[in-house]
């Protein structure tokens, strides 16, 4: 397991948080870990494009797989970044609505 910088730690986050769906899917499991098929349906999307959504969280550390006979759920990495989503949920931001719609797509 590679040790990350902080820099490094923060910018993987920051990927993670730049799409909805993992946004999303970062949320459900702070709020309890969950089946990949429990989480495609809370999230609203296939199961094919969750798991690549999985596959990227699990790459940048935030997320785990654990075993459970057949079956693998998925949790927070560490709890710190159930609370980290909590303090970033609390935050409010004053935002260029010109800037937004052409850096994150949010309107």
């Amino acid at each position: 397991m590679d040790v990350l910088t902080a820099d490094t730690a923060l910018a993987r986050f920051g990927h993670a948080l730049s799409d909805g769906t993992r946004t999303r899917v970062l949320l459900s499991l702070r709020e309890a870990p969950a089946y990949p098929a429990d989480l495609a349906d809370a999230v609203g999307v296939s199961r094919q494009s969750l798991s690549n959504h999985l596959a990227c969280l699990r790459g940048c550390g935030l997320v785990v797989a654990v075993p459970e006979g057949r079956r693998v759920r998925y949790e927070l990495a560490d709890p710190r970044i159930g609370h980290a989503l909590g303090d970033l949920l609390e935050l409010v931001v004053g935002v260029d609505p010109g800037c937004a719609e052409h850096t994150t797509g949010v309107r």
